[in-house]
């Protein structure tokens, strides 16, 4: 292994086809040489970054090749002051994906203040103007990074994220066992109520990407009626966001784009939409049939919980529930982390004169 310190560089790509392409293969290359979450994988980051109009990259180089990659966005305002966004475009309503795990991608042989360095080279001026940094959705070692990069950390929301770690299960034991007496009980009864009304429960997975574009729309129309039930849009409620998903899933089915519909019999209960990658399962949308759920129906117990059995016997790592702390995740899992959102700027940055500002307000 190389000894040499690593060396950071910073450019302007070009993301049009060519560009999308050279990048792609470069990302690609990276990701056999570390362990990234689905999100930072190109099938995630090659559709997010066709939306960037003003795009920095920031890559690491040591001695033996490609060490670390992030791709940024620039957002200008003379009244703000600049952005620079990780992994995002800075436009609500293009970010409406939701991005998570969302952390520089870096090789396994990377140094541990290397993340450290690559923020602090983010933050010098360009132009003229010093950006702040925009984090959405880190992990633990960024938010440290962050918080040792010499500029000011304006915290956001920190947001648990609960998981099923498979390492923790006895491989000869059913996962429902090692859930709370009322979990079980819940469970037990919604399969059984099921099965009764049903048939015998089964979970398929889409075998091909037309057939997973069918499920998602399936998955959508059950999603969107029970967010209208409640006076909301829900996750899929605009052009751009399905738009989105219609092409991460042609590019990741079914491998790293998994869509999974649940039955009894010939009943739909409801449709899982998961972001996979070497064993790490991610819940990213789902919909079920409540209406038809029954007094005892738990769709969302019983979907998750034959999703998790597959992907066990599918030699996994983790079915990942991602952000948030809702009662069925912590239901189901047996181990949890946080994800952090958070920005990052100079002492004389926009948005820190203005959080300061606030502050005082509040005395």
């Amino acid at each position: 292994m190389s000894v040499c310190q690593p060396r950071i560089v910073l450019s302007r790509p070009k993301l049009d086809g060519p560009g999308l392409l050279a990048l792609g293969a470069r990302w690609r290359t990276l990701e056999t040489v570390a362990d990234p979450a689905p999100f930072q994988t190109w099938t995630w980051i090659g559709c997010a970054a066709e939306r960037f109009a003003d795009p920095l990259l920031i890559e690491a180089h040591d001695g033996d090749g490609l060490l670390a990659l992030a791709l940024w966005n620039r957002r200008r305002s003379w009244l703000a002051g600049d952005s620079l966004w990780l992994h995002e475009s800075g436009d609500p309503a293009l970010d409406a994906v939701f991005t998570e795990h969302n952390d520089p991608l870096l090789a396994r042989r990377a140094p541990e203040d290397l993340l450290a360095a690559m923020l602090r080279a983010a933050l010098r001026p360009r132009d003229g103007r010093a950006p702040r940094l925009v984090l959405s959705g880190v992990g633990a070692a960024t938010r440290n990074a962050a918080l040792a990069a010499g500029a000011v950390a304006l915290p956001g929301p920190d947001r648990p994220a609960p998981y099923v770690d498979f390492a923790r299960v006895p491989p000869s034991t059913a996962y429902i066992e090692q859930l709370s007496r009322n979990t079980r009980q819940q469970l037990r009864r919604s399969d059984r109520a099921y099965a009764a009304a049903g048939g015998a429960l089964r979970i398929e997975r889409a075998a091909n990407a037309e057939q997973a574009l069918a499920f998602l729309d399936a998955l959508i129309a059950l999603h969107a009626a029970t967010w209208a039930a409640r006076g909301k849009p829900g996750a899929f409620a605009t052009g751009p966001v399905r738009r989105f998903h219609r092409r991460l899933i042609g590019r990741g089915a079914p491998e790293e784009s998994e869509l999974l519909r649940i039955s009894a019999g010939g009943r739909v209960i409801g449709y899982l939409y998961n972001l996979v990658r070497g064993g790490w399962a991610c819940a990213y949308q789902s919909g079920f049939d409540y209406p038809g759920a029954g007094p005892h129906g738990k769709p969302g117990l019983t979907c998750h919980h034959l999703a998790i059995e597959m992907h066990r016997a599918r030699g996994g790592t983790s079915y990942d529930f991602l952000g948030g702390a809702d009662r069925y995740k912590r239901s189901l899992c047996n181990a949890e982390r946080a994800l952090h959102w958070l920005s990052l700027a100079p002492r004389r940055h926009p948005a820190v004169l203005l959080a300061g500002a606030k502050r005082l307000t509040r005395r």
